[in-house]
């Protein structure tokens, strides 16, 4: 059994990817049956998932990949946070407002349905966590425990995915005019809860802020990765387009990306 010197160590090594309750051979792999739990093997079928559930490992509303016991277990009763290197993607529509203004609310109300509907799909299917929608913005954290080493790779392919489901592809005109941005840096990541539940798991930071003005300066169609996540993508920095930003006074250059691109 591996011991930590504290909570905040053992979180640490849960994000990071390096905790023992992800071993793909536990014991929990032997309990019938699948779709199961990607960190700890718990099963979500039947027969197994009526034992497991009354125990909390029950999928969990921001990855339904994942059980809560693997986040609630680790974090008791009060919430537990740790900073971690992870990769962020934020994609925003563009001119919502204008959106509002010309449709009825059922039609609007429908349209960022599917827009978030869409978001969810795509960050699940690449090992996100769905941090939140906040009115016309989707935000997805790529956590290396959960996401695996290659979470800045898989960040940008689910922006690409989501615009080309939103209908940015060449010769196409989209449902929804959207704009993305993927970074890559530490941020401190964790869980809050309330009244003995999870109210909340985020990324608190500086580079959440740099990843939500990046967005913001994205055009239609296009994806804005900042320099770390496109080395850590393993992508050619220097054959790709680069665009000098200034983001709330602080200079930077992001590269261009488009849905197409591989």
């Amino acid at each position: 059994m591996t011991s930590y010197a504290s909570p905040e160590e053992e979180w640490r090594a849960f994000l990071t990817g390096v905790h023992p309750r992800l071993n793909p051979r536990s014991f929990f792999r032997l309990i019938p049956s699948g779709p199961r739990c990607k960190q700890c093997r718990a099963p979500f079928g039947a027969p197994g998932r009526w034992i497991m559930r009354r125990f909390g490992f029950s999928p969990w509303e921001k990855n339904p990949n994942i059980c809560r016991f693997c986040l609630t277990k680790l974090g008791r009763d009060q919430g537990i946070g740790a900073e971690v290197e992870l990769s962020l993607l934020f994609v925003d529509v563009r001119g919502s407002s204008r959106l509002a203004r010309t449709m009825s609310s059922s039609d609007f109300r429908h349209l960022m349905s599917r827009f978030y509907e869409a978001a969810t799909d795509v960050l699940i299917e690449n090992d996100a966590l769905v941090d939140k929608f906040v009115g016309d913005q989707a935000i997805g954290l790529f956590v290396p425990g959960i996401a695996g080493p290659e979470h800045a790779r898989r960040a940008i392919n689910a922006a690409q995915t989501l615009l080309q489901r939103t209908g940015h592809r060449s010769g196409e005109d989209p449902w929804l005019q959207v704009g993305a941005a993927v970074h890559t840096g530490p941020a401190y990541v964790g869980t809050v809860f309330s009244r003995g539940e999870i109210s909340d798991f985020t990324a608190l930071g500086d580079t959440v802020n740099v990843t939500a003005h990046l967005c913001s300066q994205a055009g239609v169609g296009e994806i804005l990765v900042t320099e770390s996540a496109a080395i850590s993508a393993g992508l050619p920095v220097e054959r790709l387009e680069g665009r000098h930003l200034s983001l709330k006074g602080y200079p930077m250059t992001a590269r261009v990306l488009t849905p197409g691109y591989s």
